[in-house]
């Protein structure tokens, strides 16, 4: 009995210290927000066992609400949920916050927080920001989706001011994402025998992000 009680009270705080949005996650969102939109160009290297693809490159754009369009001639961008480093699919719905501490990251020490939607109408069921709250950016995420399993972020920036990242590191689910691996271009080669004895399918995909034209709210 004594345990019920004693986890009943500990949920409630957890709750309770839940319920504000994070402040230095607001200020970084609204560093994002006033970005109208941006334009770039990337290349793209995946790493995944079974699939050999040589570098592709592909032009990015952005419209501020909306999540990041990707273009290229000869293939299909993967998995596009998880290379939206825009992150403003987090903050389309109502939500809450839990503080995690912090984590030391080659000797910089970055802010944790938890984002829980508190919409339904909401694709993702938790995820989990690094903040850099010096220069006021995100420099690590893992996000929990509905329907196409759990993608980690890892950026970095130029330089302090730079609001959008340079290089992004994504890691990702290959079994669930749902682009079809004949669509991925046409000069990829899949083992197929090593795909389907591969327990765990896993993924990472580099980006190289250049060209930046920024576009801020006047």
């Amino acid at each position: 009995m004594k345990n019920i009680i004693f986890g009943i009270i500990f949920l409630g705080i957890q709750l309770l210290g839940a319920q504000e949005p994070d402040e230095d996650l607001m200020r970084i969102r609204e560093r994002l927000d006033s970005l109208s939109s941006f334009k770039a160009t990337i290349e793209l290297d995946v790493d995944i066992s079974f699939i050999k693809m040589p570098k592709k490159y592909a032009d990015i754009s952005y419209e501020r609400g909306e999540r990041i369009q990707f273009e290229s001639d000869d293939f299909v961008m993967l998995p596009k949920r998880g290379l939206d480093f825009s992150f403003s699919n987090l903050f389309k719905y109502s939500f809450i916050t839990v503080d995690r501490g912090f984590e030391m990251i080659e000797g910089k020490k970055y802010k944790a927080i938890n984002i829980i939607p508190t919409d339904k109408k909401a694709d993702f069921s938790i995820a989990m920001l690094l903040l850099d709250t010096e220069n006021d950016r995100i420099v690590g995420s893992e996000i929990s989706t509905k329907k196409e399993g759990t993608y980690q972020l890892s950026l970095q920036y130029a330089s302090n001011k730079m609001p959008l990242p340079e290089k992004v590191e994504v890691a990702f689910e290959v079994e669930r994402m749902k682009i079809p691996l004949n669509y991925m271009g046409k000069d990829i080669d899949v083992d197929k025998k090593s795909m389907r004895e591969e327990e765990v399918k896993k993924g990472k995909i580099y980006l190289n992000i250049e060209n930046y034209q920024i576009r801020y709210v006047e």
